[in-house]
C-alpha cells in the first residue's frame, strides 16, 4: 500500500496509533498504566540529592528527580511537566521548564517572545503567521513571561484553526499557572494519550482510520508482532540485532551472506538508517552503543553522516556521542517511550 495511513485503534485494551509509511511501520505509541510525558503536578520539594544538583519531590503518583534545582528549598511548591518514563523502581524524570503543546501551537511560560518554526521558510507566509498570532493573543498573555511558538503545521492551516488553537493552549496556561500554589501535591493535567499525541504530531497529510479492528484490517497486528524479535532484516541480506539489557541497549549489526569487500558499509549504512525507526518503535532510550559490521576507519564519517540524517525526523531527543576504543558507536537517547516489551 502506497502514502501515509494513520489508524486508531486499541492494543490489549490500551488505547494506541500506528502510522504506517508506504505500507511500513513508521511510528507506533501505546497506552500504558504509567504517568504519560506531558502530565503537570504541583509538586512539593522533597529532600536534595547531593553531588547530582537535584531534588526528589513528592507527587500524588509517586516520588519524581528535578535536575538543577537551584534556589528550591525542600517544603517548597513547584509546578513540573513529567518528560519520559523511569525505568522500573526509579523516579519519575520531570522538568521546571512547562510547555502547553497543540497541534498548531506551544505555549512557553518562562520563555518569552514570539517564534515561528525554521520548518516554515516562506517569509511571506511567516508575516501572516505572526499577524495571525498576534490577533489571538490581543494582549491576553497569562503573565509577562510568557511565548508562543508556532508549529510547521501552521504552514497550510487556516487563520482561524490556528487562533482557536493559540487561544485554546493560552487557556489552558492560564488555568494551570493560576493554579501553582498549594501545600498538596496534585496533578493539574493529564499527558497526551497515543490518538491524541497521533493527532498531534502526526501532521503531514494521512489517511486516518479510525474504526474498531482497523489494526488487524491494515496488517498492523503483524507488524507488531515482528518487534517481539531482536533481529531486523536489512537489504542485501545483512541484519540488526536490537537487544535491550538492564545497562543499555545492545546493537548488533551484521553483514549475512555477503562477503564483497564493501559488506561491511553497505551493512552500516542500511542499520544506520533504520535504527532510529526501530529504537522507537521498540520504545527504548537510555544508553545504546552499537556493534557496526567491521569496516575501515576512513567509511565511518559516512556511517556517522547517514545517522545523523535519519535522526533528523526522529523527534526523539537524542545525543551522538561518538566511536569507542573497541570501535563502537555510542548514542544516549531520551526515555520519552514504554518499552514495547511492557506494554504488549
Amino acid at each position: 500500500m502506497k502514502g501515509r495511513l494513520i489508524a486508531l485503534d486499541h492494543l490489549g485494551g490500551a488505547e494506541a496509533a500506528a502510522l504506517l509509511v508506504d505500507g511500513r511501520l513508521d511510528d507506533l505509541l501505546i497506552d500504558s498504566d504509567r504517568p504519560r510525558p506531558g502530565t503537570i503536578y504541583r509538586a512539593i520539594a522533597d529532600r536534595p540529592v547531593k553531588g547530582q544538583g537535584g531534588m526528589f519531590l513528592r507527587t500524588p503518583e509517586g516520588p519524581a528527580f528535578l535536575r538543577q534545582v537551584r534556589g528550591i528549598s525542600p517544603g517548597q511548591s513547584l509546578l513540573v511537566q513529567v518528560t519520559g518514563y523511569a525505568e522500573p523502581g526509579k523516579a519519575l524524570p520531570v522538568t521546571g521548564r512547562i510547555l502547553f503543546k497543540s497541534r498548531h501551537a506551544i505555549v512557553t511560560p518562562g520563555a518569552p517572545g514570539l517564534n515561528v518554526s525554521r520548518g516554515i521558510r516562506d517569509e511571506a507566509r511567516r508575516d501572516t503567521l505572526l499577524e495571525i498570532a498576534h490577533e489571538a493573543i490581543a494582549g491576553d498573555w497569562p503573565d509577562g513571561e510568557t511565548g508562543l511558538i508556532l508549529r510547521s503545521s501552521c504552514a497550510e492551516t487556516e487563520a482561524q484553526t490556528i487562533a482557536e488553537d493559540i487561544r485554546a493552549m493560552m487557556a489552558l496556561a492560564a488555568a494551570v499557572l493560576g493554579d501553582a500554589g498549594g501545600a498538596v501535591p496534585e496533578k493539574l493535567t493529564e499527558g497526551d494519550g497515543p490518538h491524541a499525541l497521533a493527532w498531534r504530531d502526526w501532521t503531514v497529510p494521512a489517511q486516518v482510520v479510525t474504526t474498531t479492528g482497523c489494526f488487524a484490517e491494515q496488517g498492523v497486528l503483524d507488524l507488531v508482532e515482528e518487534l517481539r524479535t531482536p533481529q531486523v532484516q536489512l537489504a542485501g541480506g545483512a541484519g540488526m540485532w536490537v537487544e535491550p539489557t538492564r545497562a543499555l541497549v545492545a546493537v548488533d549489526v551484521n553483514t549475512g551472506g555477503d562477503t564483497s569487500p564493501s559488506a561491511g558499509l553497505k551493512a552500516n549504512l542500511a542499520a544506520a538508517k533504520d535504527l532510529p525507526r526501530q529504537l522507537r518503535l521498540r520504545g527504548l532510550g537510555g544508553q545504546v552503543t552499537v556493534d557496526f559490521a567491521p569496516m575501515p576507519k576512513k567509511e565511518r564519517p559516512g556511517v556517522e553522516a547517514a545517522l545523523r540524517a535519519a535522526l533528523r525526523t526522529d523527534g526523539v531527543e537524542t545525543t551522538l556521542v561518538g566511536w569507542t576504543p573497541l570501535g563502537h558507536y555510542e548514542l544516549q537517547r531520551k526515555r520519552d517511550r514504554a518499552d514495547l516489551r511492557e506494554v504488549l
